[in-house]
């Protein structure tokens, strides 16, 4: 069910973003990407199974809002918008 899989990547988000976080302050770089990698399967099992422009308004605004949180986690740990290439 897409709600499972929502709670599912919401809760990897509130364990992975503290984490980063604190390896952030400690310059464990590393540790900070092992954290964000620990999102890729929740990730892809929302995108494999969720409509994120489903055409309820609700629906669509949260699933919105929940990618956005996960894009602000990367963020965290390194700005691909600096990247040239």
């Amino acid at each position: 069910r897409s709600s499972d899989l929502e709670t599912a990547l919401i809760s990897a988000l509130d364990s992975a973003e503290p984490q980063a976080a604190a390896a952030i302050e400690r310059e464990d770089f590393e540790g900070a990407m092992a954290a964000l990698a620990s999102l890729r399967a929740p990730i892809d099992a929302f995108f494999d199974k969720v409509t994120v422009n489903d055409p309820e308004q609700d629906k669509r605004e949260a699933r919105l809002a929940l990618l956005a949180r996960v894009r602000d986690a990367v963020h965290q740990v390194a700005d691909f918008s600096r990247i040239e290439g």
